[in-house]
């Protein structure tokens, strides 16, 4: 009987530090979550904070472009990106940033960079109060053409967009309403497959409104596919004399291809060298962590608004690899 006691008496004990343990156990993952939580909620507020300022910088770079007066073109502050650096190198600047330089700054990693989006295509001018543009129907067919793409896929996306606007502008039913693509990769929504679309996204844009061509800031083949008539040489000897000296004026530029039946593209308004729409990209790393902010910007004389932004987490391999495809392309 006392054995049976003895060994009651210890199946007893160890079920209470059993208990004990694991409620011991739990309490300890709890805390650990609680810690976990404030400190992924504290770097999402201060990276927050970072990219506003960051886009509020850019902002001023861009009033004080305005400020200056003339044409837009590549060689100007606001194009040159900013490279990956410690966010303590720009605080250390600041004296006086009271900020802990031993700790969380010194872990952080901020870059950037503003694109002219007046240098890429916009799908928007294909369609106008309801109707087809055909001169910039042409552009995308030259541009489609020249990267090999079926005319085809043109046709869907044309008649696609021309639907979901038509639907837009008579603010038709819930049931009826096609979204419009706010951003190129959402062209699959307009029948678009994914290859064209990866094949277009570095040569085409969808702004708020119709815009023309920069040709200060546009690659060659979207100088090819907006000036009907020219060869692809004489869109690359324009990028490469703007190299030498930017383009004040149209005419500047029109004297290039003068000669030539492109030279009817300068004069309706379908090209020019000053640009009030910009992309702003900022980005944060923290670790393995990255957080990149895109933001569309409208630049209205002095007045720089933002029209669209949006903020996301970036796997860390994907921009590996973009970087290295970009340096195999140079």
């Amino acid at each position: 009987m006392r054995g049976r006691q003895r060994g009651a008496a210890l199946l007893a004990a160890m079920l209470v530090v059993t208990l004990v343990a694991t409620f011991a156990a739990a309490a300890l993952w709890q805390q650990w979550r609680s810690v976990e939580v404030e400190s992924a909620e504290r770097s999402r507020v201060q990276s927050a904070w970072i990219l506003t300022g960051a886009l509020d910088w850019a902002r001023l770079i861009l009033r004080e472009d305005a400020r200056a007066g003339g044409a837009d073109h590549l060689a100007e502050p606001w194009a040159v990106p900013l490279q990956e650096a410690r966010l303590s190198s720009f605080l250390a600047a600041d004296r006086n940033n009271t900020a802990d330089m031993d700790n969380e700054a010194l872990n952080v990693f901020i870059s950037g960079q503003i694109t002219d989006l007046q240098s890429l295509l916009n799908v928007t001018n294909l369609v106008e109060s309801g109707t087809v543009s055909q001169p910039h129907l042409r552009q995308f067919a030259r541009l489609f053409d020249l990267l090999g793409l079926p005319q085809a896929h043109l046709t869907r996306l044309v008649e696609n967009l021309r639907f979901a606007s038509d639907i837009h502008v008579d603010n038709r039913s819930s049931g009826e309403a096609a979204l419009l693509p706010q951003r190129v990769e959402q062209l699959v929504w307009l029948g678009v497959p994914v290859q064209t679309v990866a094949v277009l996204e570095p040569y085409i844009t969808i702004l708020p409104a119709r815009r023309p061509v920069n040709l200060n800031t546009a690659p060659a083949e979207v100088l090819y596919a907006v000036l009907e008539g020219i060869s692809m040489a004489d869109a690359q000897r324009l990028v490469s004399e703007r190299e030498r000296s930017h383009f004040r004026t149209i005419s500047d530029a029109a004297k290039l291809v003068s000669a030539g039946p492109g030279a009817e593209a300068f004069a309706d308004n379908r090209v020019s060298v000053a640009s009030g729409f910009f992309e702003v990209r900022g980005r944060i790393r923290l670790g393995k962590v990255v957080i990149e902010e895109r933001s569309i910007v409208q630049r209205d004389g002095l007045d720089v608004r933002v029209v669209q932004r949006e903020k996301g987490v970036v796997d860390p391999t994907a921009l590996s690899r973009a970087a290295a495809a970009a340096t195999a392309q140079r």
